[in-house]
């Protein structure tokens, strides 16, 4: 008990250590709100005939030529969307973003993730890729809202495997549907070459607001928390809860660190709009500036009080919450435009 106090000091301290600096770790680049699914949970409630026009890919290179001014060492860019396959010219974005020192990599449905396109991705560069893979067949295409989609996406993660050189990982977001399957999920992503599965809880916004029946209760989440704990320590997959939400006990037993949410820390976001923001499904509210009429660089050293310092949470059901000083209000997508009260508290789903 006193050694995982003294841990938990040392990363309290070393969280405000990066609230200070804010190294630019991940720049998460929403290149298109296009999208060849129509997913039941959807945050950014993507569709095929998105209003938005795809950024053209010239206004992006100027703001990695504005990071560049300053260090960009430690700084990948992650291509997101909607889908950023449907991009035609994603080899070329990726090739130019090589080109001026960043890694990248993309988060994709998988669907039209085929074995040319596998290549030609990696001719251009890409080192990372993250797959989402929500269950055994027909749950997977109920949630994603196409008949197709499972056997697309599972010939996807069988391309990815196959590069021993790319960093990849499964997401899972996790539901009541799925929640029974979860060994099924695992024992087909380590039969098919995967390495790496992340697992989410659905957030209660976009689309997931018209469908509340997805929301764990108590019972199903503290399931999930042992099911990744177990997995854990059988160290056969690299299982691990994602970074959305404290959950008390189990820091440190659901994935490597405590729960720090980055968001606007070490992520910042340029949206499809050219908003600049943080983890791309956190309220439009949040937004800080915009690459049309803002410097970047900018906006990312003297705005983003409002992600560093995060006193303005404490505010709801946070107001008396004696794990505050861990949590600091939770991931800051569950945060609504009025800010009057965190959507979802992980620590209280936890069965005690």
């Amino acid at each position: 008990m006193l050694l995982n106090s003294l841990k938990q000091a040392i990363h309290l301290r070393n969280r405000e250590k990066e609230h200070k600096k804010h190294n630019l770790f991940y720049l998460f680049w929403e290149c298109t709100q296009r999208c060849n699914l129509s997913c039941l949970h959807c945050g950014s409630d993507c569709a095929s005939d998105s209003q938005y026009r795809d950024m053209p890919k010239e206004d992006l290179f100027r703001v990695l030529d504005n990071i560049n001014e300053y260090n960009h060492e430690s700084t990948t860019v992650i291509i997101a969307g909607g889908e950023p396959l449907l991009r035609k010219d994603l080899e070329e974005c990726g090739f130019e973003i090589r080109k001026r020192g960043f890694r990248w990599g993309i988060v994709t449905n998988g669907y039209v993730y085929t074995r040319e396109r596998h290549i030609s991705l990696l001719n251009a560069g890409m080192g990372s890729i993250t797959l989402s893979l929500d269950g055994i067949s027909n749950t997977h295409n109920w949630l994603r809202n196409n008949s197709k989609s499972f056997d697309r996406a599972l010939n996807a993660l069988q391309l990815i495997a196959s590069s021993d050189r790319l960093y990849s990982d499964v997401v899972t977001c996790v539901n009541k549907q799925n929640l029974n399957q979860l060994e099924d999920i695992y024992q087909l992503i380590i039969q098919n070459g995967g390495k790496a599965w992340r697992l989410f809880t659905i957030t209660p916004i976009g689309r997931a607001t018209e469908n509340p029946d997805m929301l764990l209760n108590t019972d199903e989440f503290t399931h999930l928390m042992e099911f990744i704990k177990a997995k854990r320590q059988r160290k056969e997959l690299d299982v691990k809860f994602s970074c959305e939400g404290y959950v008390g006990t189990y820091e440190k037993k659901v994935r490597e660190d405590y729960f720090f949410c980055r968001a606007g820390i070490n992520v910042a976001s340029v949206l499809i709009d050219g908003s600049i923001g943080a983890c791309p499904n956190i309220n439009r509210s949040f937004i800080q500036g915009n690459i049309y009429e803002d410097n970047f660089m900018d906006v990312w050293n003297t705005r983003y009080q409002m992600y560093r310092n995060r006193e303005w949470t404490k505010t709801g059901q946070c107001a008396s919450c004696q794990e505050y000083k861990y949590c600091k209000g939770n991931g800051l997508h569950y945060w609504p435009e009025d800010k009057a009260n965190v959507l979802t508290c992980h620590y209280q789903l936890i069965k005690k």
